[in-house]
């Protein structure tokens, strides 16, 4: 995929070289060359390289998904969850996912999990999510590790496991999911392993989405330890300029 940084991107495209690269990979797509047109798809949702277009990328995504491309399948699925390029539909999203989750694909998997367990676009069956959710896991799929490791802490459609829960978040957050790494420092938090937990807690304040951060943080400052209250103030402030600078950002403004 390109670079989109203006700096890197600059000197390549005066020459032609990005231009010409995008042409191919559009002629290619155009004359069926299936992995071509699922490339061309996400450039095309992406805005990378070509102007954004939602329409066009569910287009191609369509074509190479019926073609049997997998990854293509999951973001057909994708698009038609989201309503992106085309009329939101959770039946269909689910149908896409399934395919893509029987094709082998583990975000596929997760994916499908994910409706399974929320009843959208399908019958409820958490029975069905947390199989899915475990093949996604044993395939290495951080994110299935911290949903599984829920399962198990839980008690949901498996047996109460701590000792289970806690090896998947462990399994998550070495596979760099935050969400992982919260649910492990949390368990960690528990047993008084408070520098472990504030460890983890670094390393998901990093990749941390705002909302997620901003909720972690209202959690954590109300911690018994002081080193928990202390980087769930921080997570609180990250989240609060990764709005603003997004805001800026949206309005043109510094």
């Amino acid at each position: 995929m390109f670079d989109t940084q203006a700096n890197e991107d600059a000197a390549p495209i005066e020459r032609g070289e990005v231009a010409d690269a995008v042409a191919k990979i559009r002629a290619a797509a155009h004359w069926g060359d299936i992995a071509a047109q699922a490339i061309y798809a996400r450039m095309c949702c992406e805005g990378r390289g070509v102007a954004r277009d939602d329409a066009e990328g569910c287009h191609w995504y369509a074509l190479a998904a019926n073609s049997g491309h997998v990854e293509a399948m999951n973001m057909l699925g994708r698009c038609h969850e989201l309503g992106r390029g085309t009329p939101q539909n959770a039946e269909l999203a689910a149908v896409w996912y399934r395919k893509a989750a029987l094709g082998g694909l583990d975000w596929g998997m997760y994916n499908y999990a994910n409706m399974l367990a929320t009843g959208r676009g399908v019958k409820p069956d958490r029975a069905g999510a947390v199989a899915w959710y475990r093949r996604a896991a044993e395939a290495g799929h951080a994110k299935s590790m911290n949903l599984l490791g829920r399962y198990y802490e839980e008690g949901w459609e498996v047996e109460r496991d701590p000792t289970a829960a806690l090896d998947w978040y462990r399994r998550a957050a070495h596979g760099g999911d935050f969400r992982g790494q919260a649910s492990y420092a949390g368990v960690l938090a528990q047993q008084g392993r408070i520098d472990e937990a504030v460890q983890w807690l670094e390393r998901a304040l990093e990749a941390g989405t705002p909302s997620f951060l901003e909720k972690l943080g209202d959690e954590l400052e109300c911690a018994q330890d002081a080193p928990l209250r202390a980087i769930g103030t921080r997570m609180r402030a990250h989240a609060a300029a990764m709005i603003s600078a997004t805001l800026n950002e949206s309005t043109g403004t510094r």
